[in-house]
């Protein structure tokens, strides 16, 4: 199984911090955000290979970052320079499957978003359901619900539908930027965006995929950190604060 990290963001809310520095690499306690991450998810097992797709911009500082780890780390540059001028989410999946000729399971993540459990749970979910996952989280405030992907669940944890940013939810599942790619599926994200799937959020790939697919979806055991402004940032360093795991 191959882990794709999602690095290729320019964090432009995030400005001074990262206007020269890639988000993902910012230090949450003793650790950057990317480390505590993998970490997490190497303890598993499962993975061969963490493939870091991130812009031209900070792809010099990702190859720093991964020269340091003894982990099998490959950092794959999209030639992108500009948040005008990124390619989205989904087509940067494309574009480092298709450069590195990956034919494997997928797990893709945000590389900038923190969980208080482990996602170790979330691939030993993946393979009891045998299927493309994803994971859920109650919402209650519609609000938030407007500004993320939204999700319809069944009684057997079935997903049916996901939308994002919808004007009217259709739930309260909120669905964060972990996802489980079967090697079959995995090989069906050319076809989605042939087929017009929204290429800037993940989510859009998961929204077309579940029209075409069985996938599943496991509830959060726990929280999760979304580090997407300067206040959220400062929020995390203090539930982190003095924290050296």
């Amino acid at each position: 199984m191959k882990c794709l990290i999602l690095a290729a963001g320019y964090a432009t809310r995030l400005y001074p911090l990262t206007e020269n520095f890639p988000k993902p690499l910012l230090k949450v306690g003793e650790k950057a955000i990317l480390d505590r991450l993998i970490e997490d998810i190497d303890a598993a097992g499962l993975i061969d290979e963490y493939i870091v797709i991130t812009n031209h911009k900070f792809a010099p500082q990702f190859e720093t970052w991964a020269s340091a780890h003894s982990l099998p780390i490959t950092v794959v540059d999209d030639g992108t320079s500009t948040n005008e001028t990124r390619l989205g989410a989904v087509c940067d999946m494309q574009y480092a499957i298709e450069r590195l000729c990956l034919d494997d399971d997928l797990l893709i993540i945000a590389g900038d978003n923190l969980l208080d459990f482990s996602l170790t749970s979330f691939l030993r979910y993946a393979q009891e359901k045998g299927t493309s996952c994803t994971m859920r989280y109650y919402e209650p405030d519609e609000s938030r619900l407007r500004k993320c992907g939204v999700s319809e669940i069944d009684d057997t944890e079935r997903l049916l539908s996901l939308e994002e940013k919808p004007a009217e939810p259709k739930s309260h599942w909120c669905t964060p930027p972990f996802y489980f790619y079967t090697k079959a599926d995995a090989a069906r994200i050319r076809d989605a965006i042939k087929d017009g799937c929204g290429t800037d959020a993940p989510g859009s790939l998961v929204a077309w995929m579940c029209r075409h697919s069985i996938m599943h979806s496991m509830e959060m055991p726990g929280s999760r950190y979304d580090i997407g402004n300067l206040e959220s940032y400062e929020t995390v360093q203090k539930t982190y604060k003095g924290i050296k795991r």
